[in-house]
């Protein structure tokens, strides 16, 4: 529940914003070959710590749907807005919004834990397997997987205590997350999804590692499309890393990738975005924020409760939407009910 004496002072950690195994990513670009984009930190565009606990407290929806709830931006979501998105199928096509992660030695691979695939009833003396029976293990942040993440996943410090979305103090142990893991995100949703797909719009094959996607990108796109981008909608950012990957193989885009940019954060609360679907991390890496690599993770997730979607894989569904030359389309997901976890796969769909 919200503290009341807490919500006042959202601000007042000075930003301990990039905590546990992404403090290590954030020191680790130290030592990247990857340095921010120019842009990042030209006149007007640099955002710095200062700006970052402003926006704690001018973007924050903690209470906003009551000091209990645990789903965030997800209640934009509402029956209305199902039905709205069960209009826009016309073809019936639909393409997959998933990637799985695969027994592959990569950078991208295997990253916060081993992937195995094994049968799972064979004969120990012979070897020859009995009957057709499997075992699977894969780590939930596998930079092959495509997952939404919990809004546990992210923390940040007020007077010397941890705290996450809707004022909860980050309670976890070894079984998970006490609240706001995944299992209590609802049981899965349906709404209108738009692609955004910055290649296509800058007649690019992808985005270079390190490109920046400012608001002025976005809005762009939405003129080019013919879209808006409207409260409760899941918005699917294509910078092409997948299509990067298959062409010149895997890099360390955790490290180097496109990404939007941390001035973004306003515009995706004004829009109320209920969803945001990267191919990558969402955060451009690295971020050009001093003092922390990935704020539009750290602020959506604690500050807005926005839930993100890492490595969605957004390469059928920019084909399809090329071929109709319509970028609005149903978008269906279920929520894998692991208790106390920091994310799910994002088992989703595109239906046109």
């Amino acid at each position: 529940m919200i503290h009341s004496q807490v919500l006042p002072r959202l601000v007042s950690a000075a930003l301990v914003l990039a905590l546990g195994l992404h403090a290590v990513a954030g020191q680790a670009q130290q030592q990247s070959q990857y340095t921010p984009h120019p842009s990042t930190q030209e006149p007007g565009r640099v955002v710095t710590l200062d700006d970052l606990a402003r926006w704690e407290r001018e973007l924050s929806n903690w209470g906003r749907w009551g000091p209990d709830d645990q789903r965030g931006t997800l209640n934009l979501i509402t029956p209305e807005k199902v039905v709205e998105a069960t209009r826009l199928v016309q073809t019936g096509t639909t393409v997959t919004l998933q990637h799985f992660p695969r027994v592959e030695d990569a950078v991208d691979s295997q990253t916060f834990g081993e992937t195995r695939h094994w049968m799972s009833r064979v004969d120990p003396q012979t070897g020859e397997v009995l009957f057709a029976l499997d075992e699977i293990q894969f780590s939930l942040h596998d930079g092959l997987l495509s997952h939404i993440d919990a809004l546990c996943h992210y923390r940040t410090e007020i007077d010397g205590e941890y705290v996450i979305f809707n004022g909860y103090p980050q309670n976890l142990d070894a079984e998970g997350c006490k609240d706001l893991a995944v299992d209590r995100m609802g049981p899965g949703y349906v709404t209108r999804g738009v692609l955004v797909d910055m290649p296509l719009l800058k007649g690019v094959e992808w985005l270079d590692p390190s490109t920046p996607i400012y608001v002025e990108d976005l809005e762009a796109w939405e003129e080019f499309a013919g879209v808006e981008i409207r409260p409760g909608d899941a918005l699917l950012v294509r910078t092409g890393r997948w299509a990067k990957r298959a062409a010149e193989g895997p890099w360390d885009h955790t490290r180097g990738g496109a990404g939007l940019h941390a001035s973004v954060l306003p515009w995706l609360h004004e829009r109320g975005v209920a969803i945001l679907v990267g191919d990558a991390v969402n955060d451009v890496q690295p971020s050009g924020v001093q003092g922390i690599n990935r704020p539009i993770h750290q602020l959506t997730q604690v500050n807005l409760g926005l839930p993100l979607v890492d490595n969605g894989y957004l390469e059928d569904v920019a084909l399809e939407a090329r071929n109709q030359s319509r970028w609005e389309f149903m978008v269906s997901w279920v929520i894998n009910k692991i208790e106390g976890g920091t994310a799910s796969p994002f088992n989703a769909i595109a239906t046109f």
